[in-house]
């Protein structure tokens, strides 16, 4: 009988923009064979390249498990579906909107053997919800890794309301075998993380628009303050406004007022002031 709290063999991921690859680097480095699927060559190029550079970072910090080269023969890109058939586990890494992960969920379970798993990399979707558009809800799981993955050390098991036990107990274990630490809550509007962190984020842009202080000196404030290892204004600038704004209007929608986007937010999404990813935000990143 096979043990599903050990590491699956075989991890698929996919999407593999910064996120997707931080998450096949994850379970490269610890002896996994990973295969990142994406919606053209182009994209599943540059997910090679993202990933190649990830292992070889590793190796230099000597965090990798054997070479390089080892590492990378573990590892392929695809743009076909079917790619995901061996796979123990797979993890969706597409952008944080439904009905596009309902899409790409059901696409990959259509390739999964019976007893194969598939997670969601959702930071504020309802895992439930997305469940139920599944044939299999009890093999669905919320695994809500964090920017960068390679630095982090923690990842957000998100229950839904039909996620069996067994998978529960096998996603704080795979967790644990990447060395991160497994915070484990129940399916709700920005689980734990999400919430907490949307909530000062927000507090902290309207206090910018109400010129209380600078970007600066707020997020400074924290840094020094509350021992924050980044600024909740320049953490935003590093996730993305869009996808900040995102996440703070299903908040808003589902939890009430308190997690209205402030209009700074929406007028600097508006102008393309999407964070490091545009070269600005609350913060200028063209150096």
């Amino acid at each position: 009988m096979t043990d599903v709290t050990a590491l699956p063999h075989v991890v698929g991921v996919l999407g593999g923009g910064r996120m997707g690859a931080g998450i096949a680097h994850a379970f490269l480095t610890k002896g996994a064979t990973v295969i990142v699927v994406e919606r053209d060559h182009e994209a599943a190029a540059g997910a090679q390249g993202r990933v190649a550079e990830a292992v070889a970072k590793s190796a230099a910090r000597g965090t990798l498990e054997g070479t390089p080269e080892e590492a990378l023969a573990r590892f392929s890109t695809s743009t076909d579906y079917a790619s995901f058939v061996h796979c123990g586990l797979v993890v969706e890494a597409v952008p944080e909107d439904y009905e596009l992960k309902v899409g790409a969920l059901k696409a990959v379970e259509e390739h999964l053997s019976a007893d194969a798993f598939l997670a969601s990399n959702t930071s504020s979707l309802s895992v439930s919800g997305l469940a139920n558009e599944l044939r299999r809800p009890t093999h669905f799981v919320g695994l809500h890794f964090f920017n960068p993955v390679p630095a982090s050390t923690l990842i957000e098991v998100v229950l839904g309301e039909k996620t069996s036990p067994e998978l529960a107990v096998a996603a704080k274990s795979w967790t644990e075998a990447l060395g991160k630490t497994a915070v484990v809550v129940n399916d709700a509007p920005g689980f734990a993380s999400s919430r907490l962190g949307v909530a000062i984020a927000l507090e902290a842009m309207r206090m910018v628009e109400e010129g209380v202080a600078s970007a600066e000196d707020i997020d400074a404030a924290m840094v020094l303050g509350y021992k924050h290892p980044t600024g909740p204004l320049k953490t935003t600038d590093i996730v993305g406004l869009d996808v900040r704004l995102g996440i703070a209007e299903y908040l808003h929608s589902t939890l009430g007022d308190r997690f209205a986007p402030p209009q700074i937010l929406r007028d600097k999404v508006a102008r393309g002031e999407l964070g490091r990813k545009s070269g600005k935000g609350f913060f200028d990143w063209k150096d």
